[in-house]
């Protein structure tokens, strides 16, 4: 074989080789989990969050997945639709968690813009081609059960409509149990580091079913 068949050769394999690598890249899931202080470990030993022990379930269970967490403490639906696009264009996820709603019920934001923001950041991942899946609130009863329903339905609306994947409520066997203070900081708003699995396991079920 003379030099220049031996060159051809060459780029041959390196072309292949580049396009075995690229698709070895593509089947690696990039999780962005996009949330507030519930996510972003709030008054928790760092490691200890449910988007932690998420990273920590996926390579016990082989997955072969990244997970970004981009959750800021305080954040509202309109903080996360704000930061949304960038975050989409630099991690480029497969999958787009959405743990967002809590503080705009707390600030008291009309509902029909947390339900606008929660459609708008769903179709813009799913745009990116992320599938996604919406993390559901409720509040406390001294709400009102008028409001109390119907802001917990936005969630199950907004996941309807867009097709996306949901869980009902972050917090179910957190803050609906008869001793739930115990499971709470302080503020009696955050939960402490023992009820971060249990937030996990209502997360996990629904996000592995999307998984590669």
């Amino acid at each position: 074989m003379g030099f220049y068949g031996t060159t051809a050769l060459a780029q041959s394999q390196a072309v292949a080789k580049s396009q075995s690598d690229g698709k070895a890249k593509r089947t690696t899931s990039t999780i962005l989990v996009l949330g507030d202080s519930l996510s972003a470990e709030y008054g928790l030993q760092r490691g200890s969050g449910w988007v932690a022990l998420l990273e920590a379930r996926l390579k016990k269970e082989s997955i072969d997945a990244r997970v970004i967490n981009a959750s800021i403490s305080g954040d509202t639906t309109s903080g996360g639709r704000a930061r949304l696009a960038p975050l989409l264009a630099q991690h480029r996820p497969s999958h787009v968690i959405i743990e967002l709603g809590g503080n705009d019920a707390l600030r008291g934001l009309p509902l029909q813009m947390t339900e606008d923001n929660l459609n708008h950041m769903t179709r813009a991942a799913q745009q990116a081609g992320a599938k996604v899946v919406l993390v559901g609130m409720q509040v406390p009863p001294n709400y009102g059960t008028r409001y109390a329903d119907q802001f917990a339905g936005l969630f199950e609306q907004a996941a309807r409509a867009n097709n996306a994947a949901l869980v009902p409520f972050l917090l179910k066997g957190v803050a609906d149990i008869a001793d739930a203070s115990k499971l709470f900081q302080s503020d009696r708003i955050h939960p402490v580091e023992q009820a971060h699995p249990i937030m996990l396991a209502n997360v996990w079920p629904v996000l592995k079913k999307l998984l590669p």
